[in-house]
């Protein structure tokens, strides 16, 4: 969606959908796991554990980078990322909303 049109929509709804974004690649959502399991900066082991190339996981880390889900510190040459933990729960709070907009007992088709 260009930006002339994200500007349509609320803040809100427009955090909402940088989450979803980065979350929409099994390879962003491993990234997240992996990191969310060993709740450390993890440096060069990322590209060990994924499937991928060097350059690959480097751009899916951008990604949750630029959505405010990780963060990174540089040491050296390496670069070593972590969860963001305020912006995993606002992460949270915004899908919760989401989902628990829904009532059910519907009468949908």
């Amino acid at each position: 969606m260009g930006a002339t049109k994200s500007l349509e929509f609320s803040a809100k709804e427009n955090r909402l959908a940088k989450y979803a974004k980065a979350l929409a690649h099994p390879a962003r959502v491993a990234i997240l796991q992996l990191l969310a399991k060993k709740q450390a900066c993890v440096c060069g082991d990322i590209v060990d554990e994924l499937p991928l190339s060097q350059s690959t996981v480097s751009q899916h880390l951008k990604e949750l980078k630029d959505a405010g889900l990780i963060k990174g510190d540089i040491e050296g040459a390496k670069v070593c990322y972590c969860i963001d933990e305020k912006e995993w729960k606002a992460a949270q709070s915004s899908l919760n909303q989401l989902f628990d907009s829904f009532k059910s007992g519907s009468n949908c088709c």
